[in-house]
């Protein structure tokens, strides 16, 4: 048992708000410490501490490591290093995408403004010519915008 076998594992767990991504493209596990191949600690760090899926998510992971054979799965979630999404993968922010969500921008300070929410590019079109109508979306990662090129509504994943 090795940690790129329990990686490989946790590629099969989706968010289960946005079904196109794994917990790993997401950047929602941030170590995997492979004790022996009967004992294995999963470490995760959900994208808010109010995230509505935590449970689901632990109980996700631990069926997919206990799927390896392995007898002893601790799964803890930690919020020591708050969770970011510079931590998306290049295949998360595709997934993003493929979900209709627009991808968050990388960043290397995020200021409080919202000025970061202004000239999202279009899922759709990939258009910039877009209004933010709400930084409030369906979830807390989520705001609502509109594209004036295509005229497509769409949510874009907040960057945190």
């Amino acid at each position: 048992m090795t940690t790129h076998d329990v990686y490989a594992a946790l590629l099969a767990v989706r968010d289960p708000e946005i079904p196109t991504i794994s917990v790993v493209d997401m950047g929602i596990i941030t170590n995997v410490d492979v004790r022996s191949d009967d004992d294995v600690h999963v470490t995760m760090t959900p994208t808010f501490v109010g995230c509505p899926a935590i449970d689901v998510m632990r109980s996700d992971v631990e069926a997919a490591v206990r799927g390896l054979g392995v007898a002893h799965v601790t799964v803890d979630v930690n919020f020591d290093e708050p969770w970011t999404t510079n931590r998306l993968t290049e295949a998360g922010r595709a997934a993003l995408l493929k979900h209709g969500l627009a991808p968050p921008e990388q960043f290397e300070t995020l200021t409080l403004k919202l000025d970061v929410l202004n000239n999202v590019a279009c899922p759709y079109c990939g258009s910039r010519d877009t209004d933010l109508k709400s930084p409030f979306g369906p979830t807390l990662c989520r705001s609502l915008h509109y594209c004036n090129a295509c005229l497509q509504a769409f949510e874009g994943f907040k960057p945190v």
